[in-house]
């Protein structure tokens, strides 16, 4: 089976690109009108479009010009949301401009209640799913960041959860507003507090891709389980084993391990 040659491919991708840049500036067009003003056939330009709606950048419509009269429909394409998004778009200078102006506005407490407004959409959302998964099979935070890490994946962020021995963490491997958020930490600290209502505990944030990590880490504090890592058997070196049943029980509920504390 022969492979298209590598220049065939960009060539494509180009003509591609500029089929999608003319519905952007011109608006729906039929094919012909397309290949007329790519100097194509209309079989080639076709097949382009063919690729385009396979892919979910565009779709076909049938409408009905004036000038035709009682003729047949025009099959005219159209940019979906898909293809839009593939053309460059400024969303985070414009939020940037807008927060800034609500800083020097209202001071810090402002851009926080923007970003409480901004993620209450994503907590009703979010929150549905994980009373659902409740609902079905109660338990503790860690489980229910299960559902959440479902959730948010839902919503773009990429999440996932893992129980450890002091109890969960929820990583998102995505953020939609890094940038924003790297200049205006309320919006992290925002989110923290919504994943703290959704799982029911207080839960501490560990790492952000906003401010340099590669994923952000929530720690979702719980009761030791079995996980991905385990407690060591023995006191790490410097502290001392508890002398009594009343101590070791305490022990047992609380983690002494520095390498299993999280930072203040």
């Amino acid at each position: 089976m022969a492979h298209p040659r590598p220049s065939a491919t960009a060539d494509d991708g180009r003509t591609r690109d500029r089929v999608s840049a003319l519905l952007m500036e011109h608006g729906p067009q039929t094919a012909t009108e397309l290949a007329t003003r790519l100097g194509i056939s209309p079989a080639a330009v076709r097949r382009h479009l063919d690729s385009l709606v396979a892919a979910g950048r565009l779709e076909e419509r049938l409408t009905r010009d004036a000038h035709r009269g009682r003729g047949r429909p025009a099959r005219r394409f159209h940019l979906t949301d898909a293809g839009r998004a593939t053309f460059p778009h400024a969303y985070d200078d414009l939020a940037l401009t807008a927060l800034r102006y609500v800083a020097a506005s209202g001071g810090p407490d402002a851009v926080r209640a923007v970003a409480e407004q901004q993620l209450a959409g994503l907590e009703a959302r979010a929150s549905s799913a994980v009373q659902q998964a409740v609902d079905a099979n109660p338990g503790e935070p860690v489980d229910r960041a299960q559902a959440l890490a479902a959730a948010l994946t839902a919503e773009g962020y990429a999440a996932t959860a893992s129980a450890i021995s002091g109890g969960g963490q929820l990583c998102q491997h995505h953020c939609p507003v890094a940038h924003v958020a790297a200049e205006f930490p309320q919006l992290c600290e925002a989110e923290t507090a919504v994943i703290g209502r959704l799982v029911g505990t207080h839960v501490q944030r560990l790492a952000t891709i906003a401010h340099g990590d590669g994923i952000c880490t929530t720690h979702i504090p719980g009761p030791l389980r079995r996980g991905n890592r385990t407690a060591p058997e023995r006191p790490v070196p410097g502290e001392r084993a508890a002398p009594d049943r009343a101590r070791t029980q305490s022990a047992s509920t609380t983690p002494t391990n520095d390498r299993e504390r999280t930072p203040a």
